[in-house]
Parts: structure tokens; C-alpha cells; sequence
């Protein structure tokens, strides 16, 4: 009978020998290394040479590396801040429906950026209902959202809901006994807040930041529809018109230089944010339930404030999306009878966008299925089985959740001529699974690592193999919780622009490149419609596949 290990932890075995978790251990690493390590390391290759590396000081490339950190930057200090104020409030104080305001808080991020743009063009455009009154009165816009400051502005708005998440996380994770003891000491709810509870916050505070600023600095969708029109260009802008325009010589060369840049970049924030979470302070949580901060007066009027505020950036935008799909043309009033329906019917019987929705549905399955196997399987491995390759597996399996997409759809364009996938729908399929699958691990991972190895060791006593538990055991609990997964990565790629848009191939048009050419070619109608439907869709399959007790709060 096989030696069962008895060390405590999650570990099923640490038996040596290549057995069949063994081998399920290298096919995961071959797995992992083709689509990650060797298109990763193909963008390094191409770039070692150093033939462009002049291009990074030219005049376009400085401009745009500098608009990229200041609107990363920026928006990420504004993201936190907002953020960290809205965790503060649902979960540490005695505010009315704190629950609803924390589910419609979170679903800008929800939303694709590239649609978000589009509804709040709506809203603050140059032909928004809005402005248009404003113009009539006082003889200008009262504020146009296109350039550095709107780009900024939404960049913050589709980040914000990740800092929430973060903070209120770490917010739970405070013994609520410091607290308690700064009052008995004779401190006020609002100074044991703020000198107890947010500095204790500090490192989930620069997490988000970091993980934030990566995120934003390689976005396209925003800066290419709010950014590019007052000739605001970032370097995923920059990129994609260097790849498209070909006005420079070696274009992949000179992306991947860029793309290596902002890979050092991620890497970099990747393992500071690692050192910030190993350096904090690890505190025994409390049995004891957080003793919520009284508001008193200031009850009612923060409850009509933040209600104001969370529905003026999550209803709104969606309304204004409505107003652009029902209004005959942009820039009419918003009368009865400038009001149509047929605007919406051309636009979902557009051929163009029913190609792209259809390939669009397709690669999303594909990539949900591919992503939800392989996820599980690295998930159930990484938590379950404890030697020094799978220790490794996952960091390596994670690693494309802290690059930029602009970064990963590079490196597929540079090994696609030579395994055949140049100019293929596959491309896109194989960028995806990149990018995706960590989301799987991550839904797996966490719920199966707080969950007792009992089940496992019993199974192995009764004479199961390591694999045979695995499979029987581990993976039968993680499986829907792969699926959940597996649902939000569907429901991620159907509406994904960054990837597709520099994969793009004939035949292979997706939906929000269908939608982003609609905006770009001034058929404002139909990306629209497209993208309140996408919206809409996107944020109802999400919630449900993510969806949690119901809060009482």
C-alpha cells in the first residue's frame, strides 16, 4: 500500500516516483510553458537584440509612455482613494442598504472599458443631451469628456470596484478587538477609524494601487475612443496604429521593445506588491463581529449621497446608452418624437456584428472550455499535492493575470507565422487561454485550499492512488466552482477588445471589434445598441456566476 503522508496541510502525498500525478504534473507544465513561458519568452528574444531600442527615445513613444504613466498613475491614486472611502462605509459603518449599494458599487467592473467609453459619450460627449442644453444656454459644452482628463476619469471609474474589493477584504481581516480597545481608551468612532483602521490598511491601500496602475497602463479600449480624438496616445494606442499603419520599419520588433517595457513594468509591480503582502503584519483575526460606526444625523444625508453618487456612475451611463440607441440621430433632443425603435433593429440584424457576435460566441466556449479543464486541473494540483514542481505551477499559471493584454497579444503575434496560427481565429482562441486561465485557478484555488484534506486521506486509506483522489475527490468538490469560473471567462472573452483587436484576421472579426469599428466609422447608433446589450448580458452572466448569500445589511 502506498505511504500516505501524515504532515498537516492540504497535501494529499508527497510520494516520488513518476506516478500518474506525476505525470498529470508535467502535462500541466508543458501545458503552461506553451502558452505562457514560450510566447513570453519569444517578445524577450525578438527584443534582445536591441536593433530598437532608439525607437523607445523617438518623440511619439516618449509622449504616449508618458501619457500612459500619468493616466495610469493618476487614475489609480483616484480609483484607491474612492475605493478605500466606499469600503470604509459599507463595512464599517451603520449605513441603511449597505448591502444593494455595494452590489451596484461593484458593476462597472463588470462593464467592458471600450463600452463604458461609449455610454459615457453619452453622457458627457460633445452631442450628449447634456451638453447640448448646456451649449444652448451658456454658449459651450459644460464639459467634454474627450482627451487626458476623460480618459483619466473612466480609467477610474472601471478601477475603482477592484480597490473596494481589496480594501473590504482586508478590512474583515482587522481584529475588531483593536478597535473596540481604542474606544474603551476613549477615542471617538471616527478617530479610532482613522488612526486604528486605515493604517492598518496601508498595504492593501499600495496592492490595489499597483495592481491598478498595471492594469490601466496598457488599456485600449478607453484611450483609443475617449483619448485619440483630441490626439490624447498611450502606448496601447500607439501600438495598435504601429501594427495597423505600418509607418515603421520592423513593426513587431518595435512592439515587442515596447511590450517588453511594459512587461518590466507589470513584473516589477507584481513583485513589489508580492514584498508589501510578505512584509505586513499578520494579526489573529477576531471572533468577535466589527462594532458598526454610528453615523447619527449624518445617516440620512451620506445615504443620499452615496446613493447619488454610486447610481450616477452605474445607472446613468446605462441610460445614456439607451437615449443613443433610441434617438433617431446623435445630437437631436431627447423629445418623444425624435424617439425610435428602428435603430435597434438595424443594428441587431447588422451582419457585421452578427460575424462577430457568432465568432465572438464561439472562442468565448472554446476558451471556457480549454480554460475551465486546465484551470481546475492546475488549481486542484497547486492546492492538493505539495512537491517542488507544482510549488511552481502556480505562480507560473498566475503570472498572466499581472501583464498587460496588450503584452500577451504581441507575443502570440511574433510565434503565430511559426505554428501555423498567422491569420487564424485560433490566434485569438490561443491569446485567450493566455490571458483566462488564471481566472479559473483563482476560482478554484481559494475555496479548495480552505477546504479539509479528510476526504482525500480516507479515500487513500481505502486504497485510492494519488490520482485516482484527486479525480474522485479533490476535483469532484472544485468542479463547480471551475465552472463558475469557466462562466466568467465565457462571459469575459465574449466582449474583449484588447486581445482581438491586434489578433484581428479575416473572417475573424469579433464583437467588440464590430462594436469598436461601428464607434470608429461614426455609426453611433449601432455601437450603441451593441453595447448596452453587451452590458447588460455581461453584467447579469457574471452576477450570476458569481453570485453570494444574500446580504443582510
Amino acid at each position: 500500500m502506498s505511504t500516505i503522508a501524515t504532515a498537516p496541510g492540504p497535501a494529499i502525498g508527497r510520494a516520488r516516483g513518476l506516478d500518474g500525478v506525476s505525470a498529470l504534473t508535467v502535462t500541466l507544465w508543458v501545458a503552461c510553458g506553451a502558452l505562457i513561458l514560450v510566447p513570453l519568452g519569444a517578445i524577450l528574444a525578438l527584443s534582445a537584440g536591441g536593433s530598437q531600442l532608439n525607437v523607445l527615445l523617438q518623440g511619439d513613444v516618449v509622449e504616449a509612455g508618458i501619457n500612459s504613466l500619468v493616466s495610469a498613475t493618476a487614475s489609480a491614486l483616484f480609483a484607491v482613494a474612492i475605493g478605500a472611502a466606499f469600503a470604509l462605509i459599507l463595512e464599517r459603518t451603520d449605513l441603511r442598504h449597505r448591502g444593494a449599494l455595494r452590489i451596484i458599487a461593484l458593476t462597472p467592473l463588470l462593464m467592458p472599458p471600450f463600452v463604458g467609453a461609449i455610454a459615457w459619450l453619452g453622457v458627457a460627449g460633445p452631442a450628449s443631451p447634456l451638453n447640448l442644453w448646456w451649449r444652448e444656454h451658456f454658449g459651450g459644452p459644460l464639459w467634454s469628456i474627450y482627451g487626458a482628463d476623460g480618459v483619466i476619469m473612466l480609467l477610474t471609474v472601471h478601477s475603482y470596484p477592484l480597490a473596494m474589493l481589496i480594501v473590504s477584504a482586508a478590512l474583515r481581516r482587522i481584529p475588531s478587538d483593536l478597535e473596540q480597545a481604542a474606544r474603551i481608551a476613549g477615542a471617538g468612532p471616527a478617530r479610532t477609524m482613522f488612526s486604528v483602521t486605515v493604517p492598518l490598511l496601508r498595504p492593501a491601500l499600495l496592492s490595489s494601487f499597483l495592481l491598478i496602475a498595471v492594469g490601466n497602463l496598457a488599456d485600449f479600449g478607453i484611450p483609443s475612443i475617449i483619448g485619440l480624438p483630441e490626439r490624447y496616445v498611450t502606448l496601447a494606442t500607439l501600438v495598435y496604429r504601429y501594427l495597423q499603419s505600418g509607418t515603421v520599419d520592423e513593426p513587431l520588433a518595435v512592439v515587442a521593445t515596447i511590450g517588453v517595457v511594459l512587461l518590466v513594468l507589470a513584473i516589477g509591480a507584481l513583485v513589489l506588491n508580492a514584498l508589501v503582502k510578505g512584509s505586513g503584519w499578520e494579526l489573529d483575526a477576531s471572533s468577535t463581529p466589527a462594532q458598526p460606526l454610528p453615523l447619527g444625523r449624518a445617516r440620512t444625508p451620506l445615504g443620499i449621497v452615496m446613493w447619488t453618487v454610486v447610481l450616477g456612475i452605474t445607472l446613468l451611463p446605462l441610460l445614456a446608452l439607451l437615449t443613443q440607441t433610441l434617438l433617431r440621430a446623435p445630437g437631436l433632443p431627447l423629445t418623444p418624437e425624435n424617439l425610435t425603435l428602428d435603430n435597434f433593429a438595424k443594428a441587431l440584424t447588422s451582419s457585421t456584428a452578427l460575424d462577430g457576435a457568432a465568432n465572438s460566441i464561439m472562442l468565448a466556449t472554446g476558451a471556457a472550455l480549454i480554460c475551465g479543464v486546465l484551470g481546475l486541473a492546475i488549481g486542484v494540483v497547486t492546492t492538493r499535492v505539495r512537491t517542488r514542481w507544482t510549488r511552481g505551477l502556480g505562480p507560473v499559471a498566475m503570472l498572466p493575470q499581472a501583464i498587460p493584454g496588450i503584452v500577451i497579444a504581441v507575443a502570440w503575434l511574433i510565434i503565430a507565422p511559426r505554428i501555423g496560427l498567422f491569420n487564424t481565429p485560433w490566434l485569438i482562441l490561443a491569446a485567450y487561454i493566455t490571458s483566462f486561465t488564471a481566472l479559473v485557478v483563482q476560482s478554484v484555488s481559494g475555496p479548495l485550499a480552505s477546504t479539509p484534506s479528510s476526504a482525500e486521506e480516507a479515500a487513500r486509506v481505502a486504497g485510492a492512488g494519488r490520482l485516482r483522489a484527486l479525480i474522485d475527490i479533490s476535483s469532484r468538490m472544485a468542479l463547480p466552482a471551475a465552472i463558475s469560473g469557466a462562466v466568467v471567462v465565457a462571459a469575459t472573452a465574449v466582449r474583449e477588445l484588447t486581445l482581438s483587436v491586434l489578433l484581428l484576421s479575416p473572417g475573424s472579426q469579433t464583437l467588440g471589434v464590430a462594436i469598436f469599428n461601428f464607434q470608429q466609422a461614426g455609426a453611433y447608433n449601432t455601437a450603441a445598441a451593441w453595447s448596452l446589450v453587451v452590458a447588460v448580458a455581461g453584467i447579469a452572466v457574471i452576477g450570476l456566476a458569481t453570485r453570494r448569500p444574500r446580504d443582510t445589511n
